[in-house]
């Protein structure tokens, strides 16, 4: 519109309206933005990943250990008696019902499911030829089933599978070839399996030949012997024993036979669906198949009231569960650690953006803004930053960590959310705050609140141990922290005083750069001494939290080796049975193979006994050894340590006392007088006592007292012990090298009953390495393998150390954060002193030395406030689930653990300070230079 005059009036169109305070600021500082929201994205996405990369680990761990547990006890076995009404479709109906009702709340294996009948006895098979012990004769044995699609799993060799049988007459069976062949089986025989009481004799008649198509499939566990002949070796009656299998309509006849029989369904839970926080739902379904609703259910619906499910599966849960309880606070002390030195770093940088826009927050206030509007336009300013990034970091973690539960997540997601959107809101707010008079009256009643409730945990932790064994305990993960945050403070207030001591005493000298670089160390950007709690809290809490835990897993690696060669009883041993001997030919090759500090053969007598005073005995074993060799070895392993002097005793005829070792067991009869051993042959030994000791290296963990004799003196006395079935070395040694070694010079083969043990081992698919059976080589180096070869423990090292590792780098986040806080006056200051004639090279000796009595000071507090936790809390950490073994051993201070990541992280925070010198200091300075020095 234009009025007479030719004059143009604003209209509402042409009206200037303000812009948007976000976008605005977003423009005029996009580079902080950009790092504040890849803050934030990282923060975000560490906090919803720890939880998801614990349940991964524990869902992992728990998996393997049922999987190690076996098809059996990972499964439902239902069962029901065999009735004259059975038969092959009966049973599939009732398979279909369970397990339809079972996959309504479990998710059953896609294999290893098995079903059919069994006799309830096994019954002898009489007929001349067929095989038996010489000293028993007692005959082979027969179990009968009845298995679905056993052709799927077996391959008929000869003859025809089994028809239906008739109650009374002959029950058609199929054995296997390799059971037939080793019982001396004939295709078409009729088997006596003998007569029961007045009734009608009990036969089979063998009308085909198997092969089982993988004998070692764990599909096979619990279904007799189907693959071959077994050797029973009951004390009473060593004996053969096979399986046979009848056809699905002879489960009446299978019933006659066995005086009894019962039908079977075996449904294995598939460890893939278990999950580790499901573990109480899950065992409340397994305990309602078993004896509750679910069973009854199960019961009326299949029409088979007798019907009764049985599991182990409950209690290999329950062990698997407090196994994870076990493992929680090495895998949450970490990511707990992280969590308070994220929440440092997200103050510090509020606290960095606080002092860049300080001025202007004031000016918003002197221009009438309210404190509610400012600190509304900054929150809404850091929502529009930080959420985006916060959704992407936990869609992020959801996305590349998948698991079953993401409750957690979310909220450590958005807890993290909101301390970064909250962070630089409420260090503003401090800016009114600050009018107020604050003296340090008011600091110091909340450091001593702090030291007041660190007190309290520790106490309360070391007072009741590991904690409820409800769960985690929260005092035990969160005591180290609170030590952390406590040697915080107080370093906080002595690191100042300390640095201003030293900047005094550089003052006097002559050189210009240490004297400033403390000054400047010791005092904050205002120029007061006040000391800067927020970055000694960031790097101490990385630093305590990084040497506890690696204390505790330091701790874990030297209880489990030394644990694995107590077992082992040395480095390397090896053990023969009853009936062999070592060869003198081994031992001195086998003491000369590379690594062997020390070795011996002993003579392991586990039947001796003990002779009292009093001429009553105890069961005992005698242990013969060389005693100089024995020594050393105990002495290496901590167990039974002896001075083998005292085991030299003088000769003399044979009622002449020979010194030995008595376990603790025996020291009260050895009170009431001269005792002796006596082996199995009746040959006597008399004894001396040398020493009481409570294990030794052949017998770790005895089960009965033992005696420990010295070689020569004992085959003077017992000519029947002058050989070993032992050897024990200490030293780096190969044990494929002893086995080589152990087969090129071994003792006597097994014969008779001995030969059909070792036969019938090798059928079953145990290891021998080529050895006898009955001959073991123990290596402390497989143990060790084999203890640490577990997910739990695996996942809990792993969830540490990436904790460790996001901790330094939050831990340098905060050093660098700091820097940049006290740049823009650092700056000016190295302007000035440039046109002083400061070279650059003095300017980065300057920056380094006001950085590094700060890092200096967290490195060496952290790592005795590491050192303290350990030394206050280490006793409540029961590390026998890291071990791998029951062990008693207590967490203690070491040097080392605490050591290297104090170390590595100083030099990182050192380095991190020297490339962001050389990157930004110059460029600062030449532009301060430029423009001049600023008001």
């Amino acid at each position: 519109m234009t009025t007479q005059a030719g004059t143009r009036v604003p209209t509402s169109d042409s009206v200037h309206r303000p812009a948007r305070w976000v976008r605005t600021r977003l423009r005029a500082n996009p580079a902080a933005a950009v790092l504040m929201a890849a803050l934030a994205l990282v923060t975000v996405f560490l906090a919803a990943a720890f939880p998801r990369l614990t349940d991964r680990g524990a869902d992992t761990a728990l998996r393997d250990f049922v999987d190690q547990s076996g098809l059996n006890a990972a499964s439902l076995q239902t069962t029901s008696k065999t009735t004259a009404g059975d038969n092959a479709v009966e049973l599939d109906r009732v398979q279909r019902q369970v397990t339809e009702m079972v996959g309504r709340q479990l998710t059953p294996a896609p294999s290893g499911q098995a079903y059919g009948a069994r006799a309830l006895v096994e019954r002898g098979m009489a007929n001349p030829g067929y095989v038996r012990f010489a000293e028993k004769h007692t005959d082979p044995t027969l179990g009968l089933l009845y298995l679905h699609d056993l052709a799927a799993r077996a391959t008929l060799t000869d003859g025809t599978w089994p028809t239906p049988g008739k109650v009374g007459g002959p029950l058609p069976i199929v054995v296997s070839k390799t059971a037939a062949e080793a019982i001396h089986i004939k295709l078409g025989d009729v088997i006596d399996n003998g007569v029961e009481g007045s009734g009608a004799p009990r036969t089979t008649v063998v009308v085909g030949l198997y092969r089982v198509n993988e004998p070692q499939d764990p599909f096979w566990d619990d279904l007799g012997c189907p693959a071959r002949a077994c050797l029973r070796t009951d004390p009473e009656h060593e004996h053969l024993m096979t399986s046979g299998f009848v056809a699905g309509d002879s489960l009446p006849a299978l019933a006659h036979w066995g005086s009894n029989a019962e039908n079977f369904w075996r449904l294995p839970v598939d460890p893939a669906s278990l999950h580790a926080d499901e573990l109480d739902r899950t065992r409340s379904i397994l305990s309602s198949f078993l004896t509750g609703r679910d069973a009854t259910a199960m019961a009326n619906e299949t029409g088979r009231l007798d019907l009764h499910t049985t599991s182990v599966l409950p209690d290999l849960l329950g062990r698997a569960d407090d196994r994870y309880q076990a493992s929680l606070p090495l895998s949450t002390i970490g990511p707990a650690g992280v969590a308070g030195v994220a929440t440092v770093v997200l103050f510090l940088a509020a606290a960095l953006s606080t002092d860049r826009r300080s001025a202007e927050i004031r000016l918003l206030q002197a221009r009438g803004g309210s404190r509610t509007g400012v600190l509304g336009r900054l929150l809404g300013e850091g929502a529009v930053i930080v959420l985006p990034a916060a959704v992407l970091g936990t869609v992020l973690a959801l996305v590349l960590l998948p698991t079953a539960r993401w409750d957690r997540s979310v909220l450590a997601a958005l807890v993290a959310t909101l301390i970064a959107v909250l962070a630089f809101p409420a260090r503003a707010a401090l800016l009114w705050a600050r009018r107020r008079a604050v003296g340090g009256r008011r600091r110091l009643v909340g450091e001593l609140a702090v030291l007041a409730v660190t007190a309290a945990a520790v106490a309360e932790v070391r007072r009741r141990g590991v904690g409820t064994g409800a769960g985690l305990d929260p005092l035990l993960v969160a005591a180290p922290l609170l030590l952390a945050v406590t040697g915080g403070l107080v370093l906080a207030r002595v690191e100042p005083v300390l640095v201003g001591w030293l900047s005094a005493l550089a003052g006097r000298g002559r050189g210009l750069i240490g004297f400033l670089g403390l000054a400047r160390a010791a005092r904050d950007n205002t120029g007061r001494r006040r000391p800067s709690v927020l970055p000694l809290l960031a790097l101490l809490i990385a630093v305590t939290t990084t040497g506890f835990g690696a204390t505790v897993l330091d701790t874990v690696e030297h209880v489990r080796a030394r644990a694995a060669r107590i077992v082992t009883g040395g480095d390397i041993s090896v053990s023969l049975p009853d009936y062999s001997t070592l060869s003198e030919s081994f031992t001195q090759a086998a003491a000369a193979l590379p690594g062997v500090r020390a070795s011996t053969g002993a003579w392991v007598e586990p039947k001796a006994r003990f002779v009292g005073a009093d001429q009553d005995y105890t069961e005992a074993y005698l242990v013969v050894v060389e005693p100089t060799a024995y020594a050393e070895i105990a002495r290496t392993l901590g167990v039974g340590e002896f001075d083998p002097a005292k085991l030299a005793g003088a000769p003399g005829g044979r009622d002449t006392p020979v010194p030995a070792l008595f376990s603790r067991d025996l020291a009260k009869r050895l009170a009431a007088g001269p005792a002796a051993v006596r082996t199995p042959n009746g040959n006597d030994l008399h004894t001396t006592v040398a020493g009481i000791v409570a294990a030794t290296p052949a017998l770790p963990d005895p089960g009965k007292p033992f005696v420990v004799v010295p070689a020569g003196p004992a085959w003077e006395h017992l000519p029947d012990v002058k050989r070993a079935n032992k050897w024990f070395a200490v030293g780096d040694v190969d044990p494929e090298a002893v086995r080589s070694t152990l087969r090129n010079n071994g003792g006597a083969q097994p014969t008779g009953l001995a030969k059909l043990v070792a036969e019938n081992a090798a059928a079953a698919g145990k290891a021998t390495h080529g050895l006898p059976a009955g001959y073991t080589v123990h290596s402390s180096r497989e143990t060790i393998a084999a203890l640490a070869d577990d997910p739990l423990q695996h996942a809990a090292e792993r969830l540490f150390w990436y904790a460790a590792a996001a901790g330094a780098g939050y831990a340098l986040l905060a050093v660098l954060l700091t820097l940049f806080r006290a740049a823009p006056d650092r700056t000016a200051v190295l302007a000035r002193l440039r046109t002083m004639g400061l070279r650059p090279r003095q300017g980065l000796a300057l920056i380094v030395t006001e950085a590094l009595p700060q890092t200096l000071a967290a490195a060496v507090g952290g790592g005795l406030v590491a050192a303290l936790a350990v030394a206050l809390l280490g006793g409540a950490f029961d590390i026998s689930t890291l071990v791998g073994a029951k062990v008693g051993d207590a967490v203690t201070p070491t040097l080392l653990p605490v050591l290297l990541p104090t170390a590595g992280l100083a030099l990182l925070v050192g380095l991190g300070v020297v490339v962001e010198t050389l990157v930004a200091g110059r460029r600062q300075i030449a532009t301060e230079l430029r423009a001049g020095e600023q008001a």
